[in-house]
């Protein structure tokens, strides 16, 4: 027990160390820690995920949760309003062809049949938030690419998730009703994001009077866990629900609350203390995430680690492909197209969904499985050697080549 607690805070001060080289070097924190989970997990057996139990799970969620909500409340109204078509455009695209690549790959490379290859197209579809939000925020992106990148990555776990479960439905009842899918996909936006909104306002209604308790600086966290749930137990999406809590929490004036006389006096906004804790909070919670998820890491054959590597590097292709597409403009700098070209790696959710499949005796369950891990695995390392490497002339030449944009335009956007 001495010896875990010790490991605890070793990684804790690794973490901050890791931060700060991140500044200075380009290498990302979140590589580093979850190859320090790879090396206490798979290849050293120090711990593994069943040593965390439920707990293990548990964290990881309650991580991503609070990690949206943060970001969420870096997030301009304003901004987001604007961008809601380009960032459909991106999420939509991006999560169509990265399931028809994985989803070819599957059929023609792992030999799995096309329902099977199609169920691993859909689970590596999106990208992941708990990566992609911290990598955004100490690359300090512009606004308008952080906005997008950020409300990419929550809306295709959605669709991740939604997909997943009725592929598993045809595979168990044997029948798919489209109109379903897609009730349930809007459902799961619009209701979550409804709840997102209206928890804001009246949390903020209600704030004032909580600090009048002693030691409350954690109620927020607490009403966040509250509005995540509500959201999951009425089959909607708590991640969205999360994150348009964060907006609205520090964007109620430009929803117009100040305008009516009744509520502005009533409305407690979150303070400067309220989102320093909760910037710590997403700081000691990433720490654990990708510690545990380097933990979770399963290390399948070597042909599954060569089919997974050449899915990366197309899908990554595609992106960059989209990419110039989606920020052609000149508004969007070199460097920001170049870094939202790098935000395709995969997450904990994709290894959570992976092992789905082989709970409902899907054929090639294992090999989704495997293969989902190591995608995982490759897609961070991809996108966290490409960040490093950016730094580079000659790499800065190379993206300005191929996303159209050969000089660097001075981005005029604040930071998120």
């Amino acid at each position: 027990m001495s010896e875990t607690i010790l490991v605890i805070g070793l990684t804790v001060f690794f973490a901050h160390f890791l931060s700060l080289q991140f500044r200075k070097t380009n290498i990302p924190d979140v590589l580093m820690l979850m190859l320090l989970g790879i090396v206490l997990g798979p290849v050293f057996g120090v711990v593994t995920p069943e040593d965390f139990g439920k707990i293990g799970s548990l964290i990881a969620t309650i991580a991503l949760v609070v990690i949206l909500f943060e970001s969420g409340t870096s997030l301009d109204l304003d901004t987001l309003s604007k961008l809601l078509a380009t960032t459909g455009f991106l999420t939509f695209w991006c999560f169509v062809l990265t399931t028809v690549i994985v989803t070819l790959i599957g059929v023609y490379v792992l030999d799995l049949h096309v329902m099977p290859a199609t169920m691993l197209g859909v689970i590596l579809g999106g990208t992941s938030p708990a990566v992609v939000i911290p990598l955004v925020h100490a690359l300090k992106l512009s606004q308008q690419p952080a906005t997008v990148l950020v409300l990419e990555s929550a809306l295709a776990d959605v669709l991740s998730i939604v997909g997943v479960f009725a592929l598993l439905q045809v595979h168990v009842q044997g029948g798919l009703e489209p109109g379903k899918i897609v009730g349930g996909v809007l459902a799961a936006l619009i209701f979550a994001a409804i709840i997102g909104v209206l928890g804001g306002i009246g949390w903020m209604l209600v704030l004032g009077k909580i600090r009048d308790f002693p030691d409350t600086i954690s109620s927020t966290l607490a009403f966040l866990f509250i509005l995540y749930g509500v959201a999951e137990m009425l089959g909607f999406s708590g991640a969205i629900a999360a994150l348009t809590l964060g907006i609205t929490l520090t964007n109620y004036e430009k929803l117009g609350l100040r305008a009516i006389k009744q509520l502005d006096r009533k409305i407690e906004p979150l303070s400067d203390t309220d989102l320093s804790f909760y910037r710590e909070s997403v700081f000691l919670l990433k720490t654990y995430f990708f510690v545990y998820l380097g933990i979770s890491i399963r290390f399948g054959h070597v042909s599954i680690a060569i089919t997974a590597a050449v899915m990366v590097v197309l899908v990554f292709m595609m992106r960059l492909a989209l990419s110039r597409m989606v920020f052609r403009d000149a508004g969007y700098s070199r460097r920001d197209t170049a870094f939202a070209s790098m935000m395709g790696p995969k997450g904990l959710a994709s290894a959570v969904l992976a092992a789905l499949p082989l709970q409902f005796h899907v054929e090639g369950g294992e090999v989704i499985r495997d293969t989902t891990y190591m995608v995982v695995l490759i897609s961070i390392t991809l996108s966290a050697v490409l960040v490093m490497s950016y730094q580079a002339p000659l790499v800065q030449r190379i993206y300005g080549f191929m996303l159209g944009k050969p000089h660097e335009q001075p981005s005029v956007k604040t930071e998120p």
